[in-house]
């Protein structure tokens, strides 16, 4: 495997300490932007799914188009535990700073890949070809991103703050919701379905394109974590199959990192990708204001997530991790059976079915990155949290739209959200076995 080379000593930034009582803006914004950007471009393509699926493949058959591009959208996610554990071991040998430039920069020629895709109509089969090479650039992308971006801000934080530190991961990744919700609200109002699946629909890759850019530049100067240096002679001399090494070593973190993992996923594709192509697909031609009255609902609820992640995380850092992970999955588990009964096209009831399910969300988003930090030790963290996260994210986040997508069209949709419930209920299990790690010194 090839490697990135490391930069040399003379031109790196000097490392990041923690400090007590200063709080290190520059470091956590271009950590953050990255990884916003990441769920930006990810987010994207769920939200716009069902207005390019007949560009990009043959548009015969609308129903097995969007199946085919929500496959599309799974098969990425199998590239996930690739990228997660490249990245990850080259994060553990070399600095998390050279691999976060890496998962940017890919997102980013992803993004314009898609964007200036010509259709299915323009190439044939080289557009849906072209399509999945691009989602597996942002597939290897995304699983390094957010491994290392948890490694490298649980590392700069404070012992007793981490919890408020990790929170701005998902505050970036809020803002990012809001920018994709926001313009796919603007664009379906402004543009209407015709022209959203005629051109409306490659604005936001293109946009997403441009802010992986800005976050490559924001973190070209980024100091690579104090922490890190100090261990790092471990993974290059001690650690030769890091895999294994965790499996041998930490196989009960392995397990939690899947636990805290599995409903995650679940949660967050049924409520950002599934839900809404179902709702728009199966009311469109009834409703027509039904896609807005979806991003409107979408863009209310992730203003309160965003609002709630640092509280939370400073919640977190008091009363524990623990306890905060039992409740969003409690939550799911008890709750999202009679939430589906909210799917209707009108925008009360979307809106308290995306308020309700993106709060429960924000209890896990807040700390999920501290808890998988503090699951493992320095020369095994970003391998670690990077393989056996996506594995998790690819089999339960990967298969969730496709799921939902194919019981809708064999009119058994509702089956889809016991499904979940049963998700939360083993991720709940798991997660009652987990020891709390709140203000533990990393190893």
């Amino acid at each position: 495997m090839s490697t990135v080379a490391p930069t040399p000593e003379s031109t790196l930034p000097p490392p990041a300490t923690p400090t007590p009582g200063a709080f290190p803006v520059k470091p956590i914004a271009a950590a953050t932007v990255g990884h916003a950007v990441e769920w930006f471009d990810w987010t994207i393509y769920g939200l716009f799914a069902t207005y390019f699926a007949t560009q990009i493949f043959p548009k015969e058959n609308e129903d097995l188009a969007l199946l085919l591009t929500f496959a599309t959208f799974g098969a990425a996610f199998f590239f996930r535990p690739l990228g997660g554990w490249m990245m990850g071991r080259v994060a553990d040998l070399t600095g998390r700073r050279g691999a976060m430039l890496v998962c940017v920069a890919l997102m980013a020629g992803g993004s314009f890949v898609i964007g200036a895709l010509p259709t299915y109509d323009q190439i044939g089969i080289w557009s849906p070809l072209v399509l999945v090479l691009a989602r597996i650039a942002q597939g290897i992308a995304a699983g390094g991103e957010l491994s290392n971006t948890s490694a490298y801000l649980s590392e700069v934080a404070p012992a007793g703050r981490r919890g408020r530190y990790v929170s701005f991961m998902y505050i970036g990744t809020g803002v990012a919701l809001l920018l994709a919700t926001t313009l796919g609200f603007w664009l379906t109002r402004t543009l209407g379905p015709a022209k959203m699946a005629e051109f409306g629909w490659r604005i936001p890759f293109i946009l997403g394109g441009i802010f992986a850019l800005v976050g490559l530049f924001m973190r070209k100067d980024l100091k690579e974590s104090a922490h890190f240096e100090e261990h790092k002679a471990k993974a290059i001399e001690k650690v030769k199959n890091p895999l294994l090494t965790t499996l041998r070593l930490s196989p009960r973190s392995v397990l939690h990192v899947v636990g805290t993992t599995m409903l995650f996923a679940v949660a967050y594709y049924t409520l950002i990708g599934s839900i809404n192509s179902s709702v728009v697909k199966k009311f469109a031609k009834t409703n027509p204001e039904v896609g807005q009255n979806v991003f409107m609902a979408l863009t209310i609820s992730i203003v309160i997530f965003i609002a709630l992640q640092y509280p939370l995380g400073a919640l977190s850092d008091k009363i524990g991790r623990k306890p905060m992970m039992l409740i969003f999955t409690v939550f799911y588990a008890v709750a999202m059976v009679p939430l589906s009964s909210l799917i209707k096209p009108d925008l009360l009831s979307l809106t308290i079915l995306y308020v309700l399910g993106m709060s429960a969300f924000a209890f896990a988003s807040c700390i999920l990155p501290a808890i998988m930090a503090e699951l493992f030790p320095t020369e095994v963290r970003s391998t670690g949290i990077g393989a056996w996260y996506n594995i998790t994210v690819a089999i339960f986040g990967g298969g969730a739209p496709y799921l939902i997508t194919w019981l809708n069209q064999n009119q058994m949709g509702d089956r889809f959200f016991w499904v979940v419930s049963a998700v939360a209920a083993v991720a709940t299990l798991i997660i009652l076995t987990m020891p709390e790690t709140r203000g533990k010194k990393l190893d």
